[in-house]
């Protein structure tokens, strides 16, 4: 047991020290020599590179909506079970062990907590106001305004998908491959949903791609700038770790699971394949870590 613990004890003071490293590599070097260095960097490519084909991966699914559009809808329930599972695994099985081992597992539980209800507040804020401008009288000034509501959502939304794949791959490669698989999974449900409302508030299809492209690009855009504010972030990365577990459980739980039984009740001998389905998606940060 006393060699047990010294081993445990050496890795922890090795951890602190590459992480010491870490920082004083983000955050110790002159601002103008810096910019060189920073984005040669492998972690930077692997960022670009998951930001980048995640935007172009989440749009697969209203792409499918526009050209196989009863395809995409019969199986958009299936997809939203692949999706939550990703999540959810990746929520208790990477980011929330990781978040307690850096910063304790009181802290890390507060977070995710904190997380899930930041969300939740979200999006009952969103909710309420989509309300107010949803009056019965009014359909055709409805469907304009919630227009933009729905693109300036997207966006936003998107910006925080990119935030949080910028952010979890300061803690590791590992760590962020797995969550902008997460997250790209839970954005091709997402997105058939979104092309079919701008579809049905008379945006043509031609504009509808467009506007999920510039929309998609808010994803690199929170990628680099949570990469780039990796110094800053690092202190702080075990709440953030959680916070993301939070954000995750929410969307699985409020948003995906309920889309994947509200289509099981159409294609009710689905039911078991949306489970396989869900289970597949938990085992995504297992396949990834040991792959």
């Amino acid at each position: 047991m006393p060699a047990l613990h010294g081993r445990s004890a050496d890795f922890q003071s090795a951890r602190r020290r590459a992480e010491a490293r870490l920082y004083v590599h983000f955050s110790a070097q002159p601002t103008r020599s810096r910019a060189p260095g920073f984005y040669n960097g492998p972690v930077f490519w692997y960022v670009l590179l998951f930001a980048v084909g995640g935007s172009v991966l989440s749009l697969a699914g209203g792409m499918a909506l526009l050209l196989r559009e009863e395809w995409a809808r019969r199986w958009s329930g299936t997809l939203s079970a692949l999706a939550a599972g990703t999540l959810i695994g990746t929520a208790f099985l990477d980011l929330l062990p990781e978040a307690s081992e850096r910063g304790g597992a009181a802290a890390a539980l507060a977070s995710a907590l904190g997380g899930f209800l930041l969300f939740f507040i979200i999006e009952q804020v969103i909710v309420l106001f989509h309300a107010r401008e949803a009056t019965p009288h009014h359909h055709d000034h409805v469907r304009a305004a919630t227009t933009p509501l729905i693109v300036a959502g997207d966006t936003m939304h998107n910006f925080i998908d990119g935030i949080v794949i910028g952010g979890t791959f300061a803690a590791g490669v590992p760590h962020g491959i797995t969550t902008a698989i997460a997250i790209a999974a839970h954005e091709i449900p997402q997105e058939i949903g979104d092309f079919g409302v701008l579809l049905a508030n008379g945006m043509s299809r031609r504009r509808v791609v467009l506007v999920n492209l510039a929309s998609a690009a808010a994803t690199v855009a929170g990628a680099l700038l949570a990469f780039a504010a990796a110094a800053l972030l690092l202190p702080l990365l075990p709440y953030f770790l959680a916070a993301t577990a939070g954000f995750f459980v929410y969307i699985a739980a409020a948003d995906l699971i309920p889309q994947m039984q509200h289509a099981a009740l159409h294609h009710r001998g689905r039911a078991l394949l949306d489970v396989l389905f869900l289970l597949g998606g938990a085992a995504v940060p297992l396949i990834v870590r040991h792959g």
